[in-house]
């Protein structure tokens, strides 16, 4: 069971809910990949307000946890305001914080989200810093009481998979307490699935699955990624060896010899 606050859910499969060609087809596909926890950004879909009512209507109708993130945010101030907003519009504590430095590649501004981690930590918020595969950034973001980390696999929305494999099972290694959730990047199935064969806890995905040809049908491939990867890292994976060796015993294998 995946573990976030004070809840466990049952798949390790968080999806986003932008980027949909309709509410409808994002509803169906969060049932068909199973996600009991979705990323909601207040800015874009915010239930107060007209625009976003048929939204709001059919993510109550899930049943999911929301997660409320800060999308879109470039400064403490403006992430810390928006996450207040957030757990008052959706009444929950926690939220996803993200803080841009970079409008290219929209790269967390590590320095700030460290900074906006904790003026929420100390507000009671339990916090869900979306960040780089740095470990010395996510150190200090456990240092001041974060359960979950959120590194990125590559650029948002790039489809680029794992760019930094090595950086990602060095943080896998030396946090091994912490809940990992890789968010940002992911293109395919067998990305996520390599994520969770390498320990980590769960993945966020969404626009891999909102832009594909037939969204619901994606997010059942990655669901089933998902669940496959974690298998097989519960399982215990073979460690590769330098050389060959043979499947099959030679003691006992019958041979013949010509006279």
């Amino acid at each position: 069971m995946l573990k976030i606050a004070d809840k466990t859910f049952s798949s390790r499969l968080i999806m986003g809910s932008a980027l949909y060609p309709s509410p409808e087809i994002m509803a169906e596909s969060i049932k068909a990949g199973g996600a009991e926890l979705v990323t909601v950004a207040l800015r874009r879909q915010n239930p107060t307000e007209k625009s976003g009512e048929r939204f709001w209507e059919l993510i109550k109708s899930l049943g999911v946890q929301v997660l409320p993130n800060t999308a879109g945010c470039k400064t403490v101030k403006e992430a810390v305001n928006i996450a207040r907003m957030a757990r008052e519009v959706f009444g929950t504590n926690l939220i996803k914080l993200e803080v841009i430095g970079d409008d290219y590649t929209l790269q967390p501004d590590t320095a700030q989200t460290v900074e906006a981690t904790k003026i929420l930590l100390d507000e009671g918020f339990e916090v869900l810093p979306y960040t780089t595969e740095d470990l010395i950034t996510a150190q200090k973001l456990v240092a001041l009481g974060c359960k979950v980390v959120m590194p990125w696999g590559s650029y948002i929305g790039s489809g680029q998979g794992l760019i930094n494999k090595f950086a990602l099972k060095t943080l896998r290694s030396r946090l091994p307490d912490t809940t990992l959730v890789v968010d940002a990047g992911l293109g395919k199935p067998s990305e996520a699935a390599h994520a969770m064969e390498m320990g980590f806890d769960a993945v966020l995905v969404n626009s891999a699955i909102a832009l594909a040809k037939d969204q619901v049908a994606m997010a059942k491939a990655f669901a089933e990624g998902v669940r496959a990867g974690r298998a097989a890292f519960e399982a215990g994976l073979m460690i590769p060896r330098e050389m060959a060796a043979p499947s099959t015993p030679t003691l006992g294998t019958p041979f013949w010899t010509s006279k």
